[in-house]
């Protein structure tokens, strides 16, 4: 193991409250390998559908071309996982907040739902990260997250984690488990629940997935990532603060049609972020809003930004700006209706003409 990695590692593992994790080399990585450590060809996994695009992508067209079926579900119906689960289902898949639709998943009730069928929650938690929400203690299992986003914060890394709480009974659901429990022929037969006791799910990521596929981290954007990670506080806290401001302005103006952002008292997601975020902090750093006028006006809207940086990420210390035209989890969005989905990511800064753009501090919204 590389060093920086460990340190890395061992930090999110903190921040998470989690026994162990393992760095990869992307968010989709630590995705992939997280599903792939207990799911096989003839299986079959349960996901919310909110997803983010290259996770939908994922489930919707590569597991199925390796033999694993992917059942969506409403992230608002965990009590639907029972009717969905068979002999041959292994996980039960969500996102914390929904990106770019940002629904509030009640954790809680997903972790039971799954619970009760005997399988492992696991829960990208990349849009809220740790200061929004500790997953593991609402009752999911497995913690993924894209370290290019929040965590790193800079735009200038590629990374992913996946983190185990240790808490799931993998020998109490043996059955649904054999490469868990049973012999691994890839690693001298050793059986990962006797070898690793709780640590058993992320022992195998490492040792099986990371080191046959190789998805690994470079040890200097590992060092990118602990640098984000000095500021990640600070800066969930101005995001949360300006993503909040921005959208109390957009409720309020004329020409916008719809906000959507659980801080604001009348979100559909508002009661649910309130049990499941830490809203000390905040409700998260983005805000989605529709306007009139279809795939131009979204154009127009977006070429006239002066503070925000037009580029397909989030989650940056920059201010972003995106549109999404025929998103699939965007209601009412397409080339051919009425409505525009803008997405905005807001750097914590207060002036708009970048008399603060080079700043060390992180100002607030006025």
């Amino acid at each position: 193991m590389n060093p920086t990695w460990d340190v890395l590692e061992q930090r999110v593992a903190a921040l998470e409250g989690g026994i162990a994790a393992c760095a990869t080399a992307s968010g989709q990585a630590a995705v992939t390998y997280a599903v792939l450590n207990i799911a096989r060809a003839g299986d079959n996994i349960i996901s919310v559908s909110t997803l983010y695009g290259g996770t939908y992508n994922l489930f919707a067209h590569t597991l199925p071309q390796y033999g694993i079926e992917v059942r969506f579900i409403d992230p608002d119906s965990p009590e639907k996982v029972a009717e969905l689960t068979d002999d041959k289902t292994r996980l039960v898949f969500a996102e914390t907040i929904g990106n770019p639709r940002l629904n509030v998943v009640d954790i809680k009730a997903w972790a039971d739902a799954a619970h009760a069928q005997g399988l492992p929650l696991i829960v990208d938690n990349t849009v809220a990260t740790p200061m929004l929400t500790q997953i593991f203690e609402h009752g999911a299992d497995i913690a993924v997250h894209s370290a290019t986003k929040y965590m790193g914060g800079h735009g200038t890394t590629i990374a992913g984690v996946v983190v185990d709480s240790g808490k799931f009974d993998w020998v109490a659901n043996a059955e649904r488990f054999p490469g868990l429990t049973k012999p691994d022929p890839s690693y001298h037969g050793v059986v990962w629940s006797d070898a690793l006791g709780p640590a058993a799910f992320i022992g195998r990521v490492r040792t099986v997935l990371l080191r046959n596929t190789g998805a690994a981290l470079s040890p200097f954007n590992a060092f990118l990532i602990l640098q984000g990670l000095e500021t990640l506080a600070l800066r969930m806290e101005r995001h949360c603060e300006n993503a909040l401001a921005v959208a109390k302005h957009l409720k309020n103006h004329a020409g916008v049609n719809w906000v959507n952002y659980s801080g604001l008292e009348d979100d559909k997601y508002h009661e649910t972020a309130k049990r499941v975020l830490n809203t000390g902090v905040g409700f998260g750093g983005i805000v989605t809003f529709g306007i009139e006028g279809g795939r131009e006006a979204g154009k127009t809207f977006i070429e006239s930004l002066d503070l925000f940086t037009h580029l397909a990420n989030i989650a940056m210390q920059q201010a972003l700006g995106r549109t999404r035209f025929a998103f699939r989890l965007a209601l009412r969005t397409s080339v051919t209706s009425s409505r525009t989905l803008i997405r905005r990511s807001r750097r914590p800064r207060r002036n708009p003409d970048g008399s603060e753009r080079h700043t060390s501090t992180l100002p607030r919204t006025r």
